[in-house]
Parts: structure tokens; C-alpha cells; sequence
């Protein structure tokens, strides 16, 4: 039987797009508690099934895929800029496939306005209509209010109207920043991307034997399996050394280990492989928050999105990749088979005093670390440790010199020594140790 989470949350996910809900309607329509509720709802926002806007309250929008995930809607707009919704809120949940500025003649501007675009305007009720009669949201900048006509348009055609103080440019740069953010965590991998689903991964019960285990690794070539309950939730996992030696007829519950390490689809990649190179582990079960098998993933899936995310360039740069892309190689370190690299410190590295910040100095060291472990064909690094000492001052437009030295390098683990030079003395030196991953 479905808990009461469970039959809100249902309840929620069959409400039609636009409506909207509160804890005390959801308590008083299904007859549960209000905390029960409150509790419900907040779930449902964080899976993606309902929305909370300022000074409209918590409407059902449609669930957004991550495949989308770049893509803003209208009702996040209305977050991004601290806005309010003067009319249309049923159409909210649309995504704004780009953004025009009213900023000519109403001729001139048809062209330009398509369906799920936002036209930027301020109290211009002509262009108002326009963009609402062409399929286009509108957002009013600098405050102005609009006429009831067009808050009416706008409820009868389901394309909202939306307000904000802030002038047209500051609107347009928050925009094209949330734009940006988006795209970031679009280029972030998660388990979700990678892992083998429910249908596609074997499994045994814990009532299964020794030579149900047998059987299923002969069939599968396969040696590590989870073990579920009768209600697919995740109780344990067996591997080859858990059975060796022992009786056929022995049930799984008695030979495999309990509480094994378990992963969700939403966390990260690099966090995974972490995970695995420090634990040792080959396969993780994937698993919901109430422990239900969804899925299991692998060392080797690991690896190869690992590989993929190093290769692929990203669509939108991060903090990260402004700073190392100004790290250069040097062609004479390549001659002489010890890599070298060069940087030049720009205004926006630097701190208050007009040196250069201590993160921008880490992220060129870790770097460089990458860099150095690609030429020792090692491309899945991790940098676990970092021991970074500053000993001079490098001031704003210095050229740095980089020379990496790996001093060991396994399996497992490396551990190079990088030092900074400034026109030949040495301002900067760090010991960092590092994880490599490896197919085993």
C-alpha cells in the first residue's frame, strides 16, 4: 500500500499544468496532516514537479528532463530578475527559447518575435500586445505597471506578463548569465548519463543460494551481484570471495556484505570515481532514497566518462577554464622531454593588493597537474592532496615559468613536485598527490 508521501505526491503529479497548490489545500483534499503535506510538496519541487515563485505561490509546471536542463523557463525568469506576474501565470512552466529588446519601431520588431521568446520592454502597451499576439512573453523593466487589457491577453492566451525594477541592461545580463549557469551544469556528468538501468542489471534475491550465484555468473561472466529483498530494495552484495570455498545450498543473506557503499543518479561523476578509487570498489549499486535497486555502475563506465569530459570542450566557461586557458605550454619543455608551461597574470586574478589570489595559484597547479599526467598517458586524475606553499609575492602582468617533475607514479596514485618560477627565482612550490584510475 502507498504511504501518504507517496499518494500526495501522485496526487500532485495529476494536477493540471498551471495550478496551483498550498499545504493547506493538499492536507485538506486528501485528509493528511499539514507537515505531511509541507514535507510532500517540498519533494515534489525538488524532483521537479511543482515550482515556488515569490508573490505567486507554488503552481504545478511540467517535469523538465535534463537533456533541457539548458533551457530556462518562464517562471525561473521570474527569480532570476526578483519580479513579480502581473498575468498569465498558467504559462510559467513555458521555456523561453530566447529573449528580444523592444528597442524599435512596432514594424520593425514583428520579425524578430517568435513563439516562447520574452520581449524586454518597458511601458510600451503596443508592443506589449504585439509580443503577446505573436506566441511572446513580456517582461516590463523599470518598474511600469500595465492596463487590464493586456493582463486579460495575457490569462487568455496562457504567455505571462512579468515586471521587474531593474533597467533593460542589468535584465539582459542576469539572463544571459542564468543562461550560462545552465549550460555549466548541463556539462556536468552524473551517474544518471552513465549507469546501467534495472532491466539490463542481474540480480539475486537474498533467499538465493551459492549455486543460484553460480549459475548467474556463469551465464553473465560476471562475478559482483546486489542483493535485494522481495521488494527490489538493495540489502547487500556478493562477489566472487564472499562464496568461495562454502556450500551450494547456502542463501545469499548468509554469505554477502551488508550495508555495501551505494550511489544516486543525481550525484556527480568525479564524485563516483572518487569513491571507487578510494574504497577499491569495481561496481557500485545505484540505488532511490528509499533504497530500491534502480540501476548499478561500474568502474569501467566510470572511466569512460571520465575520458569523454576530458576531451569534450565545454559550451560555456567556468571560473576554472578562464584560468586554465591562459596556461601555455612551452615548446622547449616539450623538446627536452620535461613538460614546461607559462602564465601571465591578468587584472581579474589578482586580490585586493594587486597580487595574485591564492585559488588562482591553486587552480593553475592542479592544472598543470592534469596536463602533466596526460602526457604520461594517465588521463583519469583526481588531486587528492595539495600542499601549496607561496613564498613570494607575484604581482599583477608577471610571466610565470611552471616546470612539473612527476617523483612517483603507480597504479593507483602519483605524486609530482611543481614549482613557479618568476624571471628565474623560484616564488611558489607545491607537493601534490594525486588518484589515478585505471581499468583493472
Amino acid at each position: 500500500m502507498a504511504t501518504k508521501h507517496d499518494q500526495i505526491l501522485k496526487y500532485i503529479e495529476g494536477l493540471p499544468i498551471g495550478d496551483r497548490i498550498s499545504v493547506r489545500s493538499i492536507a485538506k483534499n486528501l485528509g493528511v496532516s499539514e507537515g505531511t503535506a509541507y514535507r510532500a510538496i517540498k519533494d515534489a519541487e525538488n524532483i521537479g514537479l511543482v515550482s515556488t515563485i515569490q508573490r505567486v505561490g507554488t503552481i504545478r509546471i511540467e517535469r523538465k528532463l535534463k537533456k533541457h536542463i539548458e533551457k530556462l523557463t518562464f517562471g525561473e525568469v521570474v527569480r532570476i530578475i526578483e519580479g513579480d506576474v502581473l498575468g498569465g501565470s498558467a504559462g510559467l512552466d513555458k521555456v523561453l527559447n530566447k529573449f528580444v529588446i523592444g528597442a524599435m519601431t512596432e514594424k520593425a520588431m514583428t520579425r524578430y518575435i517568435t513563439p516562447g521568446s520574452l520581449m524586454i520592454v518597458g511601458n510600451r502597451q503596443g508592443v506589449q500586445k504585439l509580443a503577446l499576439e505573436n506566441g511572446a512573453a513580456v517582461l516590463i523593466t523599470g518598474g511600469f505597471d500595465t492596463d487590464i487589457e493586456i493582463a486579460e491577453l495575457a490569462d487568455e492566451l496562457g504567455m505571462p506578463v512579468l515586471r521587474t525594477t531593474y533597467d533593460t541592461f542589468t535584465v539582459a545580463t542576469m539572463i544571459n548569465r542564468a543562461l550560462s549557469d545552465q549550460l555549466i551544469k548541463k556539462d556536468i556528468m552524473l551517474v544518471s548519463d552513465i549507469y546501467t538501468t534495472l532491466e539490463k542489471t542481474n540480480y539475486l534475491f537474498s533467499t538465493n543460494t551459492i549455486g543460484d550465484y553460480q549459475n548467474l555468473s556463469e551465464k553473465t561472466h560476471h562475478s559482483r551481484f546486489p542483493i535485494v529483498n522481495k521488494s527490489l530494495r538493495l540489502v547487500g552484495i556478493v562477489t566472487a570471495k564472499d562464496v568461495l570455498g562454502k556450500s551450494e545450498t547456502l542463501t545469499m543473506d548468509k554469505v554477502m556484505t551488508k550495508d555495501p557503499i551505494v550511489v544516486k543518479k543525481m550525484m556527480s561523476v568525479a564524485s563516483v570515481s572518487h569513491q571507487m578509487i578510494w574504497d577499491g570498489l569495481e561496481v557500485m549499486p545505484v540505488v532511490e532514497d528509499d533504497l530500491s535497486l534502480v540501476g548499478f555502475v561500474s568502474r569501467q563506465d566510470v572511466m569512460k566518462a571520465m575520458q569523454l569530459v576530458q576531451r569534450q570542450p565545454q559550451i560555456a566557461d567556468t571560473i576554472s577554464d578562464q584560468i586554465s586557458g591562459e596556461v601555455m605550454p612551452v615548446e622547449e619543455g616539450a623538446k627536452t622531454g620535461e613538460p614546461q608551461f607559462k602564465f601571465s597574470v591578468a587584472p581579474q586574478m589578482v586580490n585586493s593588493v594587486g597580487t595574485i589570489s591564492f585559488g588562482v595559484l591553486s587552480e593553475i597547479i592542479a592544472n598543470v597537474t592534469q596536463r602533466t599526467m596526460i602526457t604520461n598517458q594517465r588521463r583519469n586524475v583526481l588531486i587528492e592532496q595539495m600542499s601549496l606553499h607561496y613564498l613570494r609575492l607575484i604581482q599583477l602582468e608577471s610571466e610565470l615559468d611552471i616546470r612539473p617533475r612527476v617523483l612517483e607514479i603507480g597504479r593507483r596514485s602519483a605524486k609530482l613536485d611543481i614549482e613557479v618560477y618568476l624571471e628565474n627565482a623560484l616564488v611558489a612550490k607545491a607537493i601534490v598527490v594525486c588518484q589515478v584510475m585505471e581499468r583493472t
